[in-house]
């Protein structure tokens, strides 16, 4: 029995009878005794990650060994069966995945449901206006529902939308994901100059951020400043939506250093406008200093806090300035930052306990990074993998592997690491340091 399975044959499925024809002529004949039978296999699904080659097919081989001389006479009549369709395990490209992701979200995307669209409809009053339209608006769950009754009530005579119909418009759609639909009210409101409010703005860039168009939020932002009113005028809460997506681009150093000019400039503009800065807006700034390598800049912002800002420093100042100087090996200034960080009040949080541990073991101060080691544990912070295997493989290249292997069963007895992780850190030590002579400290 030969199966030809029929993934070979979905780039022949439009010729499939010229295909059967050709195989049951020589099914015919007696010049073999072999049984073939097709197997037609359904065809990919839309949204596979696989892509159609054309490779050389092996029919040929197949049909000479059954029929040598009429079938290939056959097949070469029919040269479109030397080749079939086979799939790939190269990624889907970037195209395929955006159409694929499009189609997916057509595909998920809300219903009109008529019924709820009429009820809503009927329980506005004859001559309704914009307090009773938004209070049918909010209570609306399907969004699309929420644009026709608002596109409905353009179309009426003698109503006018006003800042609560588009803002609860707005948030619907925005919260729905559905950001085109989203974007055609936005226009609406931009061409009308005396509808808007700083809130209603706010919701604008805050969905635009999450739909991950910048440019489109630092429009809104600018149409803002030319706004004669000034409640439309941004405020702190504006710019902070900003620089945290600004923060939320940055993944790794270099992009950090990419972004962090474009968020100076922001920052600039903020106080020439007279916008003070609170909390969030210095530590996003320290924050972006640090994750671009810019520790210097993240340390005169910390200065100026208290003195040229009416803001005082928070944890979150301290944790991100202890991570930022231990990763350049600074841990002298670290650890003076921990020290006042504790005399105001403030525990440091895991992120800073871990770069704080691992920058004094790499500089050789083990018995330093062990005491803040277990000053974590007592402050509720856990300590990650990479920490304890840098703390335990620093004292066994200083010969110390009995006081290793005595820290390593010390932190299992309290409960501070786990079976798995015991196992793991002990299989480490093992492949690290087995081959010296007190290998058998570790069995």
């Amino acid at each position: 029995m030969i199966s030809i399975h029929g993934g070979c044959f979905s780039y022949l499925y439009h010729c499939r009878n010229s295909v059967n024809h050709i195989f049951s002529r020589s099914l015919s004949h007696n010049c073999f005794a072999y049984q073939i039978t097709f197997s037609y296999h359904k065809f990919p699904s839309l949204y596979s990650p696989y892509k159609h080659s054309i490779l050389p097919c092996h029919f040929h081989h197949i049909i000479h060994k059954l029929n040598p001389e009429p079938c290939m006479t056959n097949v070469y009549k029919y040269p479109s069966l030397l080749f079939c369709c086979s799939y790939s395990n190269a990624a889907p490209s970037r195209s395929f995945r955006r159409r694929a992701s499009e189609r997916l979200k057509a595909k998920t995307k809300p219903r009109l449901d008529e019924a709820q669209f009429d009820h809503a409809i009927s329980q506005l009053p004859p001559r309704f206006g914009a307090e009773e339209l938004s209070r049918i608006l909010n209570l609306q769950e399907n969004p699309i529902v929420c644009l026709e009754i608002f596109n409905w009530a353009s179309q009426q005579p003698r109503f006018r939308h006003d800042v609560s119909t588009y803002h609860i418009t707005i948030k619907k759609l925005g919260a729905a994901k559905l950001y085109q639909e989203m974007d055609n009210v936005v226009n609406q409101v931009l061409a009308v100059p005396y509808i808007g409010s700083e809130p209603l703005y706010n919701t604008m860039i805050y969905f635009f951020v999450e739909a991950q168009k910048l440019i489109r939020s630092v429009n809104i932002l600018n149409h803002m400043r030319s706004c004669r009113r000034l409640d439309c005028r941004p405020s702190v809460r504006t710019y902070n939506i900003l620089f945290a997506a600004f923060l939320r681009r940055g993944n790794n150093s270099y992009i950090s250093h990419l972004y962090m000019e474009p968020i100076s400039r922001l920052f600039r503009q903020m106080i020439d406008d007279g916008v003070e800065p609170d909390v969030f807006s210095l530590n996003s700034m320290i924050k972006g200093y640090v994750h671009s390598l810019h520790v210097n800049d993240a340390l005169r912002i910390f200065h100026q806090m208290g003195v040229v800002y009416k803001c005082l420093p928070n944890s979150y100042t301290y944790d991100y300035l202890i991570h930022g100087l231990c990763a350049q090996g600074r841990t002298n200034n670290a650890r003076e930052l921990c020290d006042e960080m504790k005399r105001k009040g403030f525990v440091p949080s895991g992120k800073a306990y871990n770069s704080l541990v691992n920058a004094l073991v790499l500089s050789g101060e083990v018995e330093g990074a062990v005491n803040f080691l277990w000053e974590m544990f007592e402050n509720h912070r856990s300590a990650d993998f990479i920490t304890y295997q840098t703390v335990l493989d620093e004292m066994c290249r200083q010969g110390r592997t009995e006081d290793s292997m005595q820290l390593l069963n010390e932190l299992q007895e309290k409960e501070l690491v786990d079976g798995h992780t015991y196992r793991k850190l002990l299989n480490v030590l093992e492949d690290d340091f087995g081959n010296l002579s007190y290998r058998n400290t570790f069995r």
